[in-house]
């Protein structure tokens, strides 16, 4: 195993809800800078999903890449490719419990919005839904977007202020137009003064596609 994968590989994966192998989805939630697994786990006291399982994984030193994600790409490396790496193998472990992609979720908060939003442009594909929480896509204004594969009608959310000091508004637009170019089901909302935060619009714009997800798997 290489160094780049050691990054945050030997962190623990923390989970609330039924086991994987009974439950009728799972949500991947991903922690921002500075935060914990535990702290987005959080989040969940304010979502109704018994039949859900969450899962968080942990970041090494509670970061997964040093710099800002406006930064060069190579700047961030290796962190995070082993950051995105952490998600592949967390939803292929999830598939080979019997949890199909489209009924996985993936919901980062700031530095974790800006690695879910990258990971799901990366490996496009029906996903239960994507929910980018205060981020955006990663990489320099210019960086190409050119990614392959489809969406294929994912619901996507994706919520910020208009006066982020850590997420530009513009980079929200520009992941608004590749998600829906990747076939994504994209519903973006701007809200003004809000700051670095969740609010409660969004907890139920989330609540509306696990609502989605969890009414499509059952039986």
């Amino acid at each position: 195993m290489s160094n780049q994968e050691l990054i945050h590989s030997d962190q623990p994966v923390l989970g609330i809800g039924p086991a994987v192998e009974e439950a009728a989805a799972v949500m991947i939630m991903v922690h921002g800078r500075g935060a914990s697994a535990q702290d987005i786990l959080g989040l969940t006291t304010e979502l109704n999903a018994e039949s859900m399982t969450f899962v968080a994984p942990q970041a090494a030193n509670n970061t997964w890449y040093p710099y800002s994600f406006l930064e060069p790409m190579e700047k961030n490396e290796p962190y995070l490719s082993s950051a995105l790496g952490q998600l592949t193998g967390l939803v292929t472990s999830m598939e080979e419990s019997g949890v199909p992609a489209e009924r996985i979720i993936l919901l980062g908060f700031s530095q974790g919005a800006c690695l879910a939003t990258e990971f799901a442009a990366r490996n496009a594909r029906r996903y239960g839904g994507v929910c980018g929480l205060s981020g955006g896509l990663i990489g320099p204004p210019g960086t190409s977007r050119d990614y392959a594969g489809s969406l294929d009608g994912t619901p996507v959310f994706l919520g910020c202020s208009d006066v982020d000091f850590h997420i530009p508004v513009e980079r929200v637009y520009e992941t608004e137009e590749t998600m829906r170019a990747l076939g994504g089901d994209v519903t973006a909302q701007i809200y003004p003064g809000m700051g670095h935060t969740i609010n409660q619009d969004e907890i139920e714009h989330v609540q509306r596609i696990i609502d989605q997800v969890l009414d499509s798997s059952a039986p």
